[in-house]
């Protein structure tokens, strides 16, 4: 029966031994009586007593306490049901109690999370409702009042429906954006791998969002002219990498500030691409959200600077499906660095544009 009926065993023993006193001492009193009394059969008869005793009792105990834990463990379902065996069946209240305790903690943790989701999905619903509804609201507005009779005016016409085209515009870029990260998730979009100089790619995108920067007088500039630098990945994807982490940093620059772009080695297979700005920064306890799908810094109701709030979610995803990483660091009112990780295409060392690669 092993060390786990020990204390019952402790039980069982300390009852018969009661009991065969109580039952010795009536008997020596009946012998007595009767002028029988024989030591010897006294002992025997003691001995008998106990062991009788001891084995109703030990076989009681277990039977009622295996059926009080056997209720237990099917009231705790999650519990081990190969532990209800009768043949190793444990009466141990103290091996009972940490086998619960260790399920409830377990439920504790699972309720915790649970409820850091439940929280989570609230908070995206609620946002992606602020997102839909802002341009649903907008183009609703302008076509019901054209339909109350605006659509007669010409001027007034031609301008309600370009708003309302910007509105719709606006729905699609959320949608599908929504749709992209749905496909990375679900491994569902494809990367086309293929060499391509990434040097190239960026000063491409800088030329895309040079008259966007210039809106704000910010300079989009590399650290220091670079060679040619080959690197395998999707371009097209990459491209939406680096697009979205300088339309970010352009979007909250300050004003005649810059955004340089550097590129470093990272191990001899990799490089690291580094987006960093003089903006207004980031708080600390903002950072470890910043890659949530509609997740923004502003909790304010402004959305002035516009986006659909998944560049960042979006940009995770691509580079997670790279297999690659991306990490952050920033300092309030002073900026912030965004970098990547991306696999060379071939052993190249990163050098600028004066030393040629080797």
């Amino acid at each position: 029966m092993g060390k786990s009926f020990r204390r019952s065993y402790k039980f069982a023993v300390k009852t018969s031994l009661y009991v065969t006193i109580f039952m010795t001492l009536i008997s020596a009193v009946f012998l007595i009586v009767n002028d029988t009394y024989s030591e010897a059969a006294l002992l025997i008869y003691a001995i008998c007593c106990f062991l009788f005793s001891f084995l109703v009792i030990q076989y009681r105990v277990e039977f009622f306490i295996y059926k009080k834990i056997k209720k237990i463990y099917e009231n705790v379902s999650m519990l081990n049901a190969s532990s209800l065996k009768p043949d190793h069946v444990t009466t141990d209240m103290a091996t009972l109690s940490q086998e619960v305790q260790k399920f409830a903690e377990g439920k504790k943790l699972e309720i915790e999370a649970l409820k850091v989701r439940d929280s989570y999905r609230k908070e995206f619903m609620g946002n992606i409702s602020h997102e839909l509804k802002t341009p649903l609201f907008t183009v609703q507005g302008y076509i019901e009042t054209l339909l109350d009779g605006a659509m007669n005016d010409k001027k007034v016409r031609q301008q309600y429906l370009e708003r309302a085209a910007k509105g719709v515009e606006r729905l699609v870029y959320i949608v599908r954006d929504l749709d992209m990260i749905t496909k990375l998730e679900t491994g569902d979009l494809r990367l086309k791998q293929e060499a391509f100089d990434i040097v190239e790619l960026i000063q491409n995108v800088f030329d895309l969002l040079e008259m966007k920067a210039a809106k704000k007088n910010i300079s989009l500039v590399f650290e220091t002219p670079y060679a040619p630098l080959m690197v395998k990945a999707d371009k097209e994807r990459i491209q939406q990498v680096v697009t979205n982490l300088l339309v970010n940093s352009i979007k909250y620059g300050k004003k005649d500030g810059t955004t340089e772009v550097s590129i470093q080695e990272h191990s001899k297979k990799k490089i690291i691409i580094k987006v960093s700005d003089n903006g207004e920064g980031i708080q600390k306890e903002h950072i470890p959200r910043l890659f949530e799908r509609f997740y923004r810094v502003d909790k304010s109701g402004s959305r002035k600077e516009g986006g659909s709030g998944l560049g960042l979610a979006i940009v995770k995803h691509l580079l997670e499906a790279h297999k690659e990483r991306i990490f952050v660091t920033s300092t309030f009112g002073m900026g912030s660095e965004f970098s990547f990780t991306l696999k060379k295409a071939k052993k190249t060392a990163v050098v600028t544009d004066k030393s040629g690669v080797v």
